[in-house]
Formats: C-alpha cells, structure tokens, sequence
C-alpha cells in the first residue's frame, strides 16, 4: 500500500500555459474559457494554491489564500483596466442585469417605426406584408443573438460597442468606415424621426385636450418640434446608460400600452365605406417598384435596436462564471417576445382597418383623421400622451452612442472625463442638431424607409459577416456558405430599399413644393 502523503496523492501537475492579456474596465471582465475538458489541467493564477501547497503553511496564512483563490476563479485571470472605459457613459455603470436588458431592447426595439407599418401593407398588400414582416423578424432575432455571442468571442476581451466588433472583423480601418457611419447615422436618424412624430403628437394631444372651447393662439408644428426637443435634452442630463433604466421600463411599458390601444381602437370602429385592400400602384411601373422597395424599408426600419445591443450588454458585470450574454439573451428574449405582440397586431389590425387609405403618417394620423368624433376624447389624449411618453423615452437611449463617441473624442484628447458643462454642452448641441435636422427632413413615413435602407447592413448584413470572419467556420461548409449568403442578401436589399426612401422623399418634397396651397 502507498504510504506516500495524503497530500501528495491529490495534487495535480500544471502545465506551462500563457493566459490571454485584455484591456478592460474597472467593473470587471470575463475570463478566457477553457477550449477543451482537458484544458483543466492547464496553469491558472491559482494552480500553486493547492492542498500540498498549503498543508505546511498555519491556518490564517491558510485562510487568506483559499479566499484569493475563490477571488482569482471567479474574476477568472488578472486584468488590466483602461480607465477610459469609466468615464464615458456607455461603460462607466457595469451593474445591468437582465431586467435592464429586457427595458432597454424592449424600448428601442419597438416604438414609433410601429405605427407606420400599416403604410408599408398599403404599397405591398396581405401576403406580401405578412411575409416580409415575419421573414424580417426572424433573420433579425437570428443576428441579434450573434451579436449577442460575439460580444465575447475572444477570450478576455469584450467588445463594448458596434464599431469596436466591426473593427475586430473587418479591421481598423475597414471596420470604422463600414460601421461608423451607419451606426451615427441610426442615432441622429431616429432622434430626427422622434422629435417628429413626438412634435406631431404634442400638437394633436393638444387639440384634443383644448377642442373647440380653446381660445389662444395655437403653437406652430415647428413650435411642437421644439417644445419637444427641449423635454429631450431636460431628461439626457442623466448620466450614463444604466441610469436611465427606468426610463427604458417607462418606454417599453408605453410601448406596449398605446401599440394595443392603437390597434384596438381602429378594429373597433367601423371601416371607411370606401376601404380597399388592394395594394396602391402609381401611374408608371417605376414607381410603383420605388414605392415597394420603401415600403420594404419601412419593414426593415421597424427593427432597430441591433446598433444598441453590445452596448446594453456591455452594461453587465461578466466573469469566467457568469458570462454576461446569458443575462442578455434571458432579457433579449423576453423583450422580443412583446415586440412581435405589438407590431404585427398593429400591422395586420391597421390594415385591416384602413386599407391603402392609410395616411402617410400611420395608425395615429389615421385615428385621428377617420375617429376623431367616435371615439371619446379622454381615450384617444391618452393614446397620444403614451405615445409621447414613449418617444421621450426612446430619444435617449438612441442619442446615447452619439454621447458616448462625443465624450470618447474629448477624454481621448484631454485625458480626462468630461465636466459636468461639457457633458451638458454635447447633449444640447445633438438635441438641437437633431431638431433642425428634423425641420428640414419633414417627412416621417419617407424617412423611416430611407433609414431602413441606409442601417439595414447593422441589424441584417454585418452579424453575419462578424460571425464568418471571428468565429471561421470551415471554408465552403455549409455554415460559411449560409452566413456569407444572408450578409450578401442584406448588402443587396440595403441598396434598393435606400433607392426607395430617396424616390420618396424627392416625390413628397416636390409635391409639397408645387402643390401646396400658397
């Protein structure tokens, strides 16, 4: 029998292994995972903490370092903290859970772009509204759990924002022009678009509220416009992007409350006697092709949120034992799960209300213009006051990135974190940006098909081509192929769809050029 210490027989022998380095933030981080069972073996900073290590030493000697080494397993390897992750307002909080992922999807994955799907159904009809819409919601599901996956594809190292991913698979330099444009423009896009359809909101609120008995001077849609923006820079004081969790709750819960009051509201009502189903057709065949092409860029806008997903994730603590993505796709799931009861409800109930006498403006301009005197007035104000509520919510957590890259330039030059002033000073310049932006552009059913057009490459293309180029499947294997294909698809459908927005913005500018009354 072997006499040889009871000690001696349980330790393990390591092997030499390098860990992987990172650049991370002082919240924390996740650590290399092991790539094969048999990678247990392998050194840790713990491997010398073992029983024959310790059998010598006194217990409190003893104590300390089994503490440091649960410490060490569950941080998972030494980290090097880049202090400028804690001072810009995407990375400075990293105490997100799943309950914020699920506010925070839930409130920039449904909102306004809502209420104009029924336009799209108008221009492409039952079937091919239904399917575009069902195909769009299941390809963008299955790119925002790559990203979801990617957010730590390489071990010790977190990609905190879309560009950073971008630049991982394409390259520095390839990478910021692919997606720092797209991403911008998503942002300032849909802040332009939500001081327009918040404005549009404030004002009919308000002449439902007043009615007829109203006896002063009513602000101009321009006035509204800036009303609005004002409340918008007011609530973009809050500091970083954990801290506006509760807005996001209030957004989502808005979200939800209006897009089924929405619906219900107009399939209750009698239809217009001079209702039709049949899609809309313009005098010549090319644009009518436009038109359909917009109308598939509406589809297309109305799933947003994917320029938002690494930076919400990048919101949670992660460690080698808890890795950040399984709270995220826990919140992601939940939170899609209530987008698809709200838009295609709202989809299929709008159309199917209106028909292609759908106004341009969606499900609220239609409510307003065809049930204005059938449905109680104190309904129909509160219908628009969430929708306000909602778009107010929405602007911050999209004017984010736009705050975040405005304080990452100055720390990157100053080396500090901005002031109070200076942070105030960006968030005021965007808001007022987005506002004249909006004054010029007034065209929200136009607008949301070009942006559809112009950012479809973050939600739909570039997941699929991060995964070939970080995860390398084997070359000409069917996954290569399938993901190559679905990019190469979305890179082709972003094209046409911003053909159409262009047609149609330039079609609605000259007719409000030359035919609008003097």
């Amino acid at each position: 029998m072997d006499e040889r210490p009871e000690t001696e027989l349980i330790s393990i022998p390591a092997t030499p292994r390098v860990s992987t380095p990172e650049i991370l933030t002082p919240s924390g981080q996740r650590s290399p995972r092991p790539a094969t069972k048999s990678s247990s073996a392998a050194w840790t900073p713990t491997s010398f903490i073992s029983p024959r290590f310790l059998s010598p030493i006194g217990t409190p000697m003893k104590r300390v370092l089994v503490n440091m080494k649960g410490y060490l397993e569950e941080v998972g390897h030494l980290t090097k903290l880049n202090p400028q992750d804690a001072w810009l307002p995407i990375t400075e909080s990293r105490n997100g859970n799943a309950h914020y992922a699920a506010f925070h999807n839930l409130n920039a994955g449904v909102g306004f772009q809502a209420l104009v799907l029924p336009v799209a159904f108008a221009f492409l009809g039952w079937s091919w509204g239904i399917l575009s819409l069902t195909i769009a919601y299941i390809w963008q599901l299955y790119t925002l759990w790559i990203l979801v996956q990617l957010h730590e594809a390489v071990p010790g190292k977190r990609y905190n924002r879309y560009v950073e991913l971008a630049q991982a698979a394409f390259g520095e330099r390839l990478g910021v022009w692919l997606a720092l444009f797209p991403t911008v423009y998503l942002s300032a896009g849909t802040a332009t678009a939500l001081i327009l359809i918040g404005g549009e909101t404030m004002k009919l609120f308000f002449q439902i509220v007043c009615g007829p008995l109203c006896t002063s001077n009513p602000l101009t849609t321009v006035e509204w416009y800036l009303v609005f923006t004002s409340l918008c820079i007011v609530l973009s004081q809050l500091p970083n992007l954990n801290s506006i969790a509760g807005l996001s709750l209030i957004g989502a819960v808005t979200a939800i409350t209006y897009s089924t009051m929405v619906w219900v509201l107009s399939v209750s009502q009698p239809r217009p006697a001079t209702i039709s189903y049949e899609p809309l057709s313009m005098p010549s065949v090319s644009g009518s092709l436009f038109s359909v092409l917009n109308a598939l860029g509406i589809v297309a806008f109305a799933f947003r949120g994917h320029n938002l997903v690494l930076e919400i994730q990048s919101t949670m603590p992660s460690t080698f034992k808890h890795p950040a993505h399984v709270p995220m796709w826990r919140g992601a799931k939940v939170a899609y799960f209530f987008i698809a009861l709200c838009i295609f409800p709202i989809s299929i109930g709008g159309f199917w209300a209106y028909g292609n006498l759908m106004p341009q403006g969606g499900m609220l301009a239609a409510l307003y213009a065809f049930h204005i005197h059938d449905i109680p007035r104190g309904l129909l104000a509160t219908a628009f006051l969430l929708v306000v509520f909602n778009c107010l919510s929405s602007f911050q957590i999209y004017s984010m990135p736009a705050f975040d890259s405005f304080e990452a330039g100055y720390t990157s030059r100053t080396n500090k974190p901005c002031s109070i002033w200076v942070r105030s000073g960006f968030r005021v310049f965007f808001g007022f940006v987005s506002f004249f932006i909006g004054v010029a552009l007034p065209f929200l059913s136009s607008l949301a098909g070009l942006l559809g057009g112009l950012t479809l490459p973050v939600t739909f293309a570039y997941p699929c081509f991060m995964w070939v180029l970080i995860k390398k499947p084997a070359k000409y294997s069917f996954n290569w192929y399938f993901h190559w294909g679905l990019g190469w698809l979305g890179v082709a459908f972003s094209l046409a769809f911003s053909i159409g927005g262009i047609w149609s913005m330039v079609t609605q500018g000259l007719k409000l050029k030359f035919f609008s009354p003097n």
